[in-house]
């Protein structure tokens, strides 16, 4: 038999929940054929077969919650494992003094296992062992508490209830489950309300300068890279050169150490029809504005076709959500757990401001920064704000690297 299991699913992501099997037990399987879909807040990953043969045995079923590591299911391997979709022929009679083969329901616990019992009131039966002929181990019996803490801290955790509504509105409401996809975003964003001391500051940039270079190269930049120029590229560029500058924005709280990440690793948050994902740029100081901008859209068409990986999520060190595709004049983005900071861009309007003494009307964004002000002071989130607005109102400084 060869065991399926949970993957690794990315950094600080330690459980999924089964979405579909796209196999049934006793139906044939190929090497590396998807078997079962598994939804994470982050993420819809595809679990692929081990090995070929026959789904023996299919351990959960859609909707539960797994662990990394867990049991997913088993694999009969080779062509002779179709007959583990039939029924078992009956044994052999066997002489009246041999003695019948151990098995995991008569076989006694180890004393480490039965200890471990005792003390956490973990039934062994219960438990699927990982050891020779299924003998439950040790390791087993930790993951089945471990498992079991994770989900009466779930239990416990409080679950916000409405009044009802008087009979004629209930008539004309619709009622829909939350998908444990929504459930765990949800969970998770009040995790980082919780976690980190957020502040928001903001500002505004004066969008004139970036919208005409964009507007005198676009058409020559899309014929030359196949790509249109946008504006995230220059967002992204701003960004970094204000990272660079103030390096906390950068980093994350590990334990009692502060770590600065001296790479920039860019998330880009996308709204998709399953919920908020954030797709990671790479590298994107070592990326042209070219470079950025067919990164972030070959992300961004993966989002939408459901296609990314769980590489695809891992490792963002800051990240940039756009608020202003979808209209938005002004808001405080949520930090993305565990950075320190989240830039919120937003839509662009004519407004008058003054220009030398004079009123004019220019193309106005306001900008807002979410921190955690356990690893950045105002004063380094207020630097780090007003060098974005430099580096766009005077896109020269973002060519340049000034």
């Amino acid at each position: 038999m060869t065991e399926i299991r949970v993957p690794a699913l990315g950094e600080s992501v330690t459980e999924a929940t089964v979405g579909r099997w796209f196999k049934q037990p006793g139906e044939a399987v190929k090497a590396d054929e998807p078997l079962v879909e598994l939804e994470t807040d982050k993420v819809t990953l595809e679990v692929p077969a081990p090995a070929a043969g026959v789904l023996s045995e299919a351990a959960v079923k859609a909707g539960d919650t797994v662990a990394v590591g867990a049991l997913l299911g088993q694999i009969k391997e080779g062509a002779a494992g179709a007959a583990a979709a039939k029924p078992a022929a009956a044994p052999a009679a066997k002489p009246a003094d041999s003695k019948p083969a151990e098995t995991k329901s008569d076989a006694a616990p180890a004393p480490s296992v039965r200890k471990i019992a005792a003390e956490k009131g973990v039934d062994p039966a219960s438990v699927q062992g990982t050891g020779k002929d299924g003998r439950v181990t040790k390791g087993d019996m930790l993951s089945a508490v471990e498992g079991a803490a994770a989900k009466a801290t779930q239990v416990a955790a409080p679950v916000q209830m409405r009044a009802p509504s008087p009979a004629d509105d209930a008539a004309r409401e619709e009622r829909v489950p939350m998908t444990r996809l929504r459930q765990t975003i949800a969970r998770r964003l009040k995790d980082a309300q919780n976690t980190a001391a957020m502040l928001t500051t903001y500002n505004e940039v004066d969008m004139s300068a970036v919208m005409a270079m964009r507007s005198q190269y676009k058409d020559l930049f899309e014929k030359k890279h196949g790509v249109k120029l946008g504006f995230m590229a220059f967002f992204t560029r701003a960004c970094i050169q204000a990272l660079k500058e103030v390096p906390a924005v950068n980093a994350e709280i590990d334990g009692t150490d502060l770590v600065y990440k001296n790479y920039y690793h860019i998330g880009v948050a996308v709204g998709t029809e399953r919920g908020l994902v954030v797709p990671v740029v790479r590298d994107a100081d070592h990326l042209s504005l070219a470079g950025i901008e067919k990164a972030i859209a070959g992300l961004g068409k993966k989002a939408r076709d459901g296609q990314l990986k769980i590489e695809d999520m891992q490792g963002g060190t800051f990240t940039i959500s756009n608020g202003g595709v979808y209209g938005s004049l002004m808001s405080m983005p949520i930090l993305n757990a565990p950075q320190s900071g989240i830039l919120g861009m937003h839509k662009i309007q004519e407004r008058p401001v003054v220009i030398g003494g004079k009123i004019e009307i220019r193309p106005m964004m306001y900008l807002a920064l979410t921190y955690d002000h356990r690893v950045v002071d105002g004063q380094g989130a207020v630097t780090f704000l007003v060098r974005v607005k430099e580096n766009l109102e005077d896109p020269a400084r973002i060519v340049l690297d000034l």
